[in-house]
Parts: structure tokens; C-alpha cells; sequence
């Protein structure tokens, strides 16, 4: 803000703090504050990323997508890729969002942020119809109950929810029971899909023995049964893009 003069500083700053506070609980008055941050101070590049992430909670996706590309180019890194790819699987296009999921940024990626993107690329492969994909894509180390991280409740969620997609009920009900294991902030519904699933499973003995089966896992072993897509196999064994490269013989890395 230290372009700014002072008195326009201080109120373009009241107004990202309100943003701030009210993102979670009133959204609607949150781009209210973060649009008028915007029309006061464009140029800033924090003000830029703060309209961006208040209007993708509101499911502006257009706005969102707009106001992060501008943030990200005028204060560089790698941005918010997993809310940008969101963004545009949300707009109908889902082969853009694997562009991104593919792109040099998202190889710098660590943590949540990359795990979060792996599940916003799966999402847009299914939405191609690539259901089996989907579900590998998601094979990833990370992808073990034993594992409490932040993202684990989103990811086994995210993964159960594929291979419902794929017509693997029974696989699918055991890892909805890891997400709502996981889901200590109750980020998802886990619990309400296991009772719909009770039914398709023949009532809930079945269901119990499932349960009983997922709470006694052990160390995980994931069986891949289809070929993992080239560019997300490269990234599980820890190929970077030059690595890549090289191991085609040149031509582009991606």
C-alpha cells in the first residue's frame, strides 16, 4: 500500500480487512468490501488477489479467474492455480483446467496447494468423461488413511466420489469412511453419502462389515488397474519438467 497515499491506504486496507473477516460468514458483503478495494487501488497486486478470492467464494468464476491472473502477474509466483483451475472447470472448460494442472507453476507446487490441484484436475477429467483417470490421477502417496493431514478429509472424498463415478460402490463407501474419519471440521458430507450408500451395499450389516474393515486399514497399498495419464504418472515418481525433457529426447516438457 505504500504507493498509496496515506489516507487511501489506510481506508483501501480497512476495506481488505473487513473482506477478510467476513469471507467465511457473509461472502456477499466480503466482495462488497474487496470491489471497492479494487475500484480505489487496481494496481495493487494484494488488492487484485483479495477481489479474486472473495469473488470465487461467491462463485464469481469469471471475476475470479480475471483478478488472480492480474495478481499473479503483477506480484509473480506460482499464484492460486487450484482456484484458477477451478475456476475454469466451473466455466465449462475442463480441458483448460488440466492445461493448468500441467503448467510450470503447478510443478512448483508443494503441500496442500498441490494436492488441491490434483483434485480439481481429476474433477475435469471426469467432467471429460475420463472416469478411470479421474480415480488413478488420485493414487498419489498422500492418499493414505493413516495420514491426518489438512487436505486428507478433501482428497479421500474426492477420491470415494470418483470411483462412485466408476461404479465402485464398495471401494467407494470404504473411503468415504476414511473422509469422515479425517473430516475434523466437517469440510464434507461423508456422512450423509455413506447412508445413501447403505442401501446399494444390501442394508447395514454389509455396511458394518465395510466399516469395520476401513477402521482396521493398515499400511495402504493402492492397486492401479488402468494406465495413469502420462503427465500425471511423470509427477507422482518426482519428474520435473527438465527431467522430462531429457528423458523424451528434447521437444517440449509438457
Amino acid at each position: 500500500m505504500r504507493s498509496l497515499p496515506k489516507g487511501l491506504a489506510d481506508k483501501v486496507a480497512a476495506h481488505l480487512v473487513a473482506a477478510g473477516k467476513l469471507m467465511d460468514t457473509e461472502p456477499e458483503r466480503a466482495l462488497e468490501h474487496a470491489r471497492y478495494a479494487r475500484r480505489r487501488a487496481s494496481r495493487i497486486g494484494a488488492v487484485r488477489e483479495a477481489n479474486g478470492l472473495t469473488a470465487y467464494q461467491m462463485g464469481e468464476w469469471t471475476e475470479a479467474l480475471s483478478e488472480l491472473r492480474a495478481a499473479r502477474r503483477m506480484v509473480g509466483g506460482v499464484g492460486h492455480v487450484a482456484i484458477m483451475a477451478d475456476c475454469e472447470r466451473a466455466l465449462g472448460r475442463a480441458e483448460r483446467a488440466l492445461e493448468l494442472s500441467r503448467s510450470p507453476e503447478a510443478a512448483e507446487l508443494t503441500g496442500q496447494e498441490a494436492v488441491e490441484l490434483r483434485i480439481v484436475a481429476a474433477g475435469a477429467r471426469r467432467d471429460l468423461g475420463e472416469i478411470d483417470a479421474s480415480v488413478v490421477s488420485l493414487q498419489i502417496p498422500e492418499l493414505d488413511p493413516q495420514r491426518q493431514e489438512p487436505w486428507s478429509a478433501r482428497l479421500f472424498y474426492a477420491y470415494a466420489d470418483n470411483l462412485l463415478a466408476a461404479d465402485r460402490v464398495q471401494e467407494a463407501f470404504t473411503w468415504f469412511v476414511h473422509a469422515a474419519h479425517a473430516d475434523d471440521e466437517t469440510e464434507t458430507d461423508a456422512p450423509e453419502r455413506l447412508d445413501e450408500l447403505v442401501v446399494q451395499l444390501g442394508g447395514a450389516e454389509a455396511a458394518e462389515e465395510l466399516v469395520a474393515e476401513a477402521e482396521a486399514v493398515g499400511p495402504l497399498t493402492v492397486m492401479k488397474d488402468v494406465d495413469e495419464p502420462e503427465d500425471d504418472a511423470e509427477r507422482a515418481h518426482g519428474a520435473t519438467p527438465s527431467d522430462r525433457s531429457e528423458q523424451s529426447g528434447g521437444g517440449e516438457a509438457r
